[in-house]
């Protein structure tokens, strides 16, 4: 009986985080165990991604059944999730899967409840929260 062979991709031989895009890589200097995260409250962490214009670019951690503030939006906000899950008004978003929101819309993402959701987030203007505490700290975590 012939034995069935396992064929390996050498792109993951090469690259085992698959978690995060080879161009953020670069970013970042490797993987998810290179990521400088800092805390923004309430578990959550974020690490800043220098940009050259007065757009943000963030990878966001956010731990298992965590809701992000409710907030709107000064322009837009573009998030790829890299890892886990979140939902909100619009449906639920996995890997791979981008949300494409704006100003006219106000959400509070949820993190779904099996892993972290890890994401990239693009904002070209900053978010507006609704509640009086996020809005206090907003200056000092930078969102």
């Amino acid at each position: 009986e012939p034995v069935a062979e396992t064929v390996t991709s050498p792109i993951l031989k090469a690259h085992p985080d698959i978690t995060i895009p080879q161009p953020l890589r670069n970013y970042i200097g490797g993987g998810l165990e290179a990521v400088s995260w800092k805390s923004i409250g309430g578990g959550a962490q974020q690490c800043l991604i220098p940009t050259v214009d007065d757009s943000q670019v963030r990878l966001l951690k956010i731990p298992p059944r965590q809701p992000v503030p409710e907030h709107t939006h000064g322009g837009r906000e573009l998030t790829l999730v890299l890892a886990g899950s979140f939902s909100d008004e619009a449906g639920c978003f996995g890997p791979g899967d981008m949300e494409d929101v704006d100003e006219t819309i106000t959400h509070q993402p949820l993190a779904g409840a099996e892993e972290a959701c890890i994401c990239l987030a693009v904002t070209d203007a900053p978010l507006r929260f609704s509640g009086v505490l996020p809005r206090l700290f907003q200056p000092l975590i930078g969102i």
